[in-house]
């Protein structure tokens, strides 16, 4: 830290404790300086002589007592500014410095100490100071900065803000290889402050700086200061915008507590003052998609709504976010709702709707209004294509996330999962993995509000574990059910070049295309027409139900369905060298004998499942009724 000593005599200022101060001479006082609540007892002519504003107070003041008494509480800086003015006139020792050189330079300049009155007089000497030392220092200058804050607007008429700003600025836009100077950096250690050594080959190399070495040192400034050294070094130009991003992120995680972990608690007394950070943030923030994380931007888009801050302010959020949602993750999108009541949803899922939308706006801007459709994640498909991929499967878990709330809505989990079409997911399994989590949390359901929620999956897009879950999954309509077999049984057998003979039964519980065909790209569920057990023997298919899978070598094996539960889970137990298969061989005598009614059953046998493949808290699966069959009439 820079400091500059003027004047040679000691100092013999005192104070008896009673908010009073004088000087030990023996000369008595002929002058009373009040200031606040602290008395001065001086004298008038060192004082006089080198306060333009002192000479013209006591020269219009009449007093018949032997002091004159002089009040001049609104001085900024206070005492403590006098003081060192006071002793400069005496000629006694002061050391300036960056925290107490402004409170000096405002005071200097209220009492009118110019050169005008005595050369050498105090406010050139605290000029040639500041703008010799404290101007070209960096960390100096941010104290000064940081000063100025009570002194307003003492400080900023007399340019030290701008000049302090101007200097940051300027440092914070230099090459990082210029800096030579000290500056703090918490978040990521050098090698050299690690205690690695720097040497090679006998020759020490030179610390690396970090291009955002400036960010922490600027964080303890006041927002209205902060945001005039920010907008000052965005138009230098030359910081990335990257580095003005993790500069923002500093500050926000600094000045919002809880913003970090994502525990922010809205306080009362703070709101006002967080709101306002938070907008200046939003407000500062570079132009250019990745200069601020997603993760960050969804933060601050969860205390926008928290703080309840301005339209515009979220308005930005979402877009922000909506430019770059593939790097965001479900716990992310995860935003409270903004009112907690009975009977309202756990999260705010129209304010992801409205994030989605903006993507899609934006991919279809970029794609010519188009969205292609993702066939095969391993084809090396566009970069948007790679997007929409991982937008999708970022969706399908926060559809299975919110699927737990059993205060949301059918139609709104349903339009949410219909944003991202069923050509823009390769595999269904996420998509299979929410909707098993909605209809095990929302059990009421009707056979029509199944039918609407199952119609978002197509069952030929399911992958072979999928589909060895839905087949035992009991929350499934029986005629998804019949699908899934006959779909994977298709792929199987597929490699040879010919379908098997499908029965008349099976066909009419297809997808079809064109009224004729089955195979139809639609949603298998989407074609329901009939009851889901008209004209199914249900014991059979319970009986199907319990069968082991098999590999693709052939081979398979009938059980019942308790022997194969595993400890009551809802989970069949699969051979471990079984479990690898690559399908579920169905031999096509089975289906066949389904829906002719040859395979008879004295009693039908049932069984819970487990969790969908893939969740998140296999804890919290649970069990559910078997389903209530009828007997199959032969």
């Amino acid at each position: 830290m820079k400091y500059m000593k003027l004047g040679s005599k000691p100092d013999v200022f005192q104070n008896n404790g009673n908010n009073t101060r004088f000087v030990a001479t023996e000369l008595a006082t002929d002058i009373i300086i009040t200031v606040g609540e602290v008395k001065f007892f001086l004298h008038k002519f060192p004082l006089l002589s080198k306060s333009a504003r002192l000479q013209k107070i006591v020269a219009t003041t009449t007093n018949d007592e032997t002091n004159d008494e002089v009040d001049v509480s609104d001085i900024p800086g206070g005492p403590a500014a006098f003081e060192i003015c006071a002793k400069f006139c005496y000629g006694m020792v002061v050391t300036l410095n960056a925290y107490n050189v402004v409170a000096a330079r405002c005071a200097a300049e209220y009492l009118e100490m110019h050169e005008t009155i005595e050369k050498g007089n105090l406010i050139y000497k605290i000029d040639v100071f500041l703008s010799s030392s404290i101007f070209r220092t960096w960390k100096d200058s941010i104290i000064v900065l940081h000063t100025t804050k009570n002194l307003m607007p003492w400080a900023e008429e007399l340019k030290i803000v701008s000049h302090c700003v101007d200097s940051i600025a300027n440092k914070a836009s230099i090459d990082p290889s210029e800096v030579e100077w000290s500056y703090t950096y918490n978040r990521k250690k050098l090698a050299s402050e690690n205690g690695l050594d720097q040497r090679w080959n006998g020759v020490r190399k030179q610390a690396s700086v970090p291009p955002d070495w400036w960010v922490e040192d600027i964080c303890e400034l006041e927002m209205d200061i902060y945001k005039r050294v920010i907008s000052a070094v965005k138009a230098k130009g030359h910081p990335s915008g990257s580095v003005l991003g993790e500069a923002l992120k500093a500050y926000a995680f600094r000045k919002i507590p809880g913003l970090l972990d994502g525990s922010v608690s809205y306080s009362s007394v703070d709101v006002a003052r967080h709101r306002n950070i938070l907008e200046t943030i939003v407000w500062l923030m570079p132009g250019g998609s990745g200069s601020v994380s997603c993760g960050f931007l969804l933060k601050l888009l969860k205390a926008a709504c928290l703080f309840d801050a301005g339209e515009n302010c979220r308005t930005e959020l979402v877009k922000r976010v909506g430019q770059q949602l593939e790097n965001a993750s479900v716990k992310d999108l995860l935003i409270p709702a903004e009112t907690q009541e009975e009977g309202s949803t756990v999260y705010d899922v129209d304010m992801v709707v409205g994030i989605i939308e903006e993507f899609m706006a934006q991919q279809a801007r970029g794609g010519n209004g188009e969205i292609a459709e993702v066939t095969d994640p391993g084809l090396g498909f566009d970069p948007n294509g790679v997007k929409v991929l991982a937008v999708a499967t970022l969706i399908d878990g926060y559809l299975a996330e919110i699927a737990k709330d059993p205060n949301l809505p059918l139609l709104k989990f349903v339009g949410l999962a219909e944003m991202i079409s069923t050509g823009l997911r390769p595999v269904h399994d996420g998509l299979y993995r929410a909707i098993d989590m909605y209809l095990k949390e929302h059990p009421g359901l009707s056979k029509s509000e199944k039918k609407r929620l199952c119609g978002l999956m197509d069952c030929k897009r399911l992958s072979p574990e999928a589909c060895m879950h839905a087949v035992q999954n009991e929350r499934l309509p029986l005629r998804v059910v019949v699908q899934v077999l006959f779909f994977e049984q298709l792929r199987v057998s597929g490699a040879s070049g010919n379908g098997p003979d499908i029965p008349a039964g099976v066909r009419s519980l297809l997808p079809r295309e064109n009224g004729n065909s089955y195979g139809s790209s639609r949603s298998a569920a989407t074609t329901y027409t009939e009851d889901d057990l008209n004209g199914a023997p249900v014991a059979d298919l319970n009986s199907f139900r319990s069968m082991r899978v098999v590999n693709k070598s052939g081979g398979s094996e009938r059980s019942s369905g308790s022997s194969d539960m595993n400890n009551g889970t809802g989970t069949r137990n699969i051979p471990e060298e079984k479990k690898g298969s690559k399908g579920i061989l169905m031999p096509k005598k089975i289906l066949s004998k389904i829906w002719s009614g040859k395979v008879h059953s004295g009693e039908n046998s049932s069984s819970d499942t487990s969790e969908s493949p893939g969740s998140i808290n296999p804890e919290e699966t649970k069990s559910t009724p078997s389903r209530i069959t009828r007997h199959s009439v032969s």
